[in-house]
């Protein structure tokens, strides 16, 4: 089995996808019901609350939003922190290095999602 992509879903798809383009160097497809952004790992579209209930009604009851950890490996956290910060970003996190020998840095995306930029050990795995 192989991950391939993670969907975001949120009431406002555009917000979302222009913070995404900007911090991951990417440029978004799509509009303001559903954006991919691909990149060099899985896949990241984000889907808008309404576009699910359209597809599944009711799917959505219960769902929260900020629930997620996305983790993406960058080569140097430090140096995407700085970059990160000029641009206003929330960190939780600055760079830290782990006990296992990761480095990382998290940050909050617009609907409160931790977003987790990690330089991995090279003996380690996420």
């Amino acid at each position: 089995m192989e991950l391939i992509g993670i969907c975001l879903i949120t009431k406002d798809v555009l917000r979302l996808a222009e913070f995404y383009s900007t911090v991951l160097c990417v440029v978004p497809e799509g509009n303001s019901t559903h954006m991919d952004l691909r990149n060099d790992g899985a896949d990241m579209a984000i889907f808008s609350v309404e576009g699910m209930e359209s597809m599944a009604p009711g799917s959505m009851c219960g769902a929260g939003y900020g629930s997620f950890t996305i983790s993406f490996e960058v080569k140097d956290p430090d140096a995407e922190y700085e970059k990160l910060k000029a641009l206003g970003v929330e960190f939780i996190m600055p760079p830290t290095t782990h006990p296992w020998g990761a480095r990382s840095t998290w940050f909050r995306d617009p609907d409160g999602n931790i977003v987790n930029f990690v330089c991995r050990a090279a003996s380690n795995t996420i």
